[in-house]
C-alpha cells in the first residue's frame, strides 16, 4: 500500500508508484470520484468516459448503455423533451 501525506496547504505528492500506474505525468490533473462506499477513487482527467463505467449506482434505476446516450445526443435535446 502507498501512502501520502497531506500539507498545511492541503497538498499531497501521489507516490512514483501510483503516478505510474496512472500514467501521470507532472501538469495532468486528476478527478476525485466519490463511490457508493464512501470512498474515492482518483481518476486521471484525461481518461475517456468509459473508465467510469460501473462507479455510478443508483438502486432501482436501469442502467443505460453508451448506444443508448450516443443515441440520445444524436436525436438532440427537442426530441428528448418532446418539443
Amino acid at each position: 500500500m502507498s501512502t501520502a501525506t497531506v500539507t498545511a496547504k492541503g497538498q499531497l505528492t501521489l507516490p512514483k508508484s501510483i503516478r505510474d500506474a496512472l500514467g501521470l505525468s507532472a501538469g495532468d490533473k486528476v478527478n476525485f470520484v466519490l463511490m457508493k462506499d464512501g470512498n474515492y477513487a482518483i481518476l486521471p482527467a484525461s481518461h475517456s468516459v468509459k473508465t467510469l463505467e460501473g462507479f455510478f449506482y443508483k438502486p432501482g434505476r436501469k442502467p443505460v448503455s453508451l448506444d443508448d446516450m450516443d443515441k440520445a445526443i444524436a436525436a438532440g435535446p427537442l426530441a428528448r423533451n418532446g418539443s
